[in-house]
């Protein structure tokens, strides 16, 4: 997944409180749609919204049970993310490894260190 693109889509997801909120309250658990709005305070429109959102990202998976429907969360979509998340902000992993982008990432700090030899 390594693009920018893909990993600001998974922040953009992340970016909702009520989606954070959601994230919490299904770890090691399997909730409805009902009870998930219970437990927000927010209408179950609201809640329905916001897992089609994260069920399109990959992020919950739904389960029919009945008449109703159980969410619960993708592990494996959120060990992607936590590794995507984690290389992103690890200052210890390479700055430029876009290709498109290396050599004017590597010349801008070239000019940066210049700068900053120039200004002492």
């Amino acid at each position: 997944m390594s693009h920018p693109k893909e990993v600001a889509r998974v922040l953009k997801v992340l970016s909702v409180e009520s989606r954070v909120r959601i994230v919490r309250l299904l770890k090691g658990r399997v909730l409805c749609v009902n009870a998930l709005a219970a437990r927000l305070d927010v209408t179950q429109g609201a809640v329905s919204q916001h897992l089609r959102i994260m069920r399109d990202a990959g992020l919950v998976i739904d389960e029919k049970r009945g008449y109703y429907v159980h969410y619960r969360l993708n592990e494996d979509t959120l060990a992607v993310w936590r590794e995507e998340i984690d290389k992103l902000l690890d200052p210890a992993v390479g700055a430029c490894t876009d290709t498109k982008g290396a050599q004017k990432c590597a010349a801008a700090m070239t000019r940066s260190k210049a700068a900053r030899s120039r200004k002492t």
